[in-house]
């Protein structure tokens, strides 16, 4: 079954899905450009890792169970006159933790000389909300820019800030294409729920064909074969939720596909 939405399933962006969507996604973009890129380029799987540190600010002491025993002798001048409880049985509390996220993202590479020619990421939550994984990225991102690598950036994610460009419109959705010897300039195909999803040009070396990249229908794809209709309730309201007008353009769309 395919999704009722005509591009991207806001839907899908729910956070106990988006990761396998991220990895189908992937493995669709490989198999599609490995097609057309070889034997002159090969498409290469890479991951980094980000340390997401949760705030030690944030925690508060959680009892399971406490038996509090008699109140504390007095204490003496200068000691302080807060009370503390005597707690006869341990309870339980919360400490910092640190967590390793994988995200995967491609490089495509000359075959003959190995060199990254393209890189493509698709965003994930762990690159838009602020935190460490944030700042990774755009450190990365800017260091792409400073290169010669291309880049193109897939951010299906209506959470958090948009990554810094000039003359950002306002949309759901968007993707940049960088090249490499525009240096300071990019494409940016800007589009909403109510769209669907652009097919966009992959640059490899100047002057060089730029094959297409249909990402609606690949996203079609991995939504039809890993039966995302039937883990999605269309119930309620996607996560984060439409403005009023596109919310009821999105229950119309939903009512008239049910019926």
């Amino acid at each position: 079954m395919r999704s009722p939405f005509p591009g991207m399933d806001p839907y899908l962006e729910n956070s106990h899905i988006w990761h396998g969507v991220h990895t189908l996604l992937i493995g669709e973009i490989v198999k599609t450009l490995t097609t057309e890129l070889a034997p002159r380029y090969y498409v290469a799987l890479e991951e980094r890792t980000y340390i997401a540190a949760t705030d030690p600010d944030t925690f508060v002491a959680r009892a399971d169970a406490a038996i509090i025993g008699a109140p504390p002798e007095p204490r003496e001048p200068g000691l302080g006159s807060t009370p503390v409880a005597v707690l006869e049985q341990a309870i339980t509390v919360e400490v910092p933790f640190v967590d390793e996220i994988q995200q995967g993202y491609l490089e495509i590479r000359e075959t003959a000389t190995h060199k990254v020619i393209t890189i493509i990421e698709i965003l994930s939550p762990t690159n838009k909300l602020p935190g460490k994984g944030r700042d990774d990225y755009e450190a990365k991102r800017l260091e792409i820019f400073g290169t010669r690598t291309n880049l193109i950036e897939i951010d299906f994610l209506r959470a958090g800030k948009p990554m810094p460009m000039s003359h950002l419109p306002a949309s759901h959705y968007r993707i940049l294409v960088h090249r490499g010897w525009q240096r300071r300039k990019a494409q940016l195909y800007a589009f909403n729920a109510t769209d669907p999803i652009p097919a966009i040009p992959v640059p490899l070396q100047q002057g060089e064909t730029e094959p297409k990249l249909a990402l609606n229908d690949l996203l079609a794809r991995v939504y039809e074969s890993a039966r995302y209709d039937l883990r999605i309730d269309y119930t309620v309201d996607p996560t984060p939720a439409f403005d009023p007008a596109v919310g009821a353009w999105s229950r119309e769309l939903l009512q008239r596909t049910k019926s």
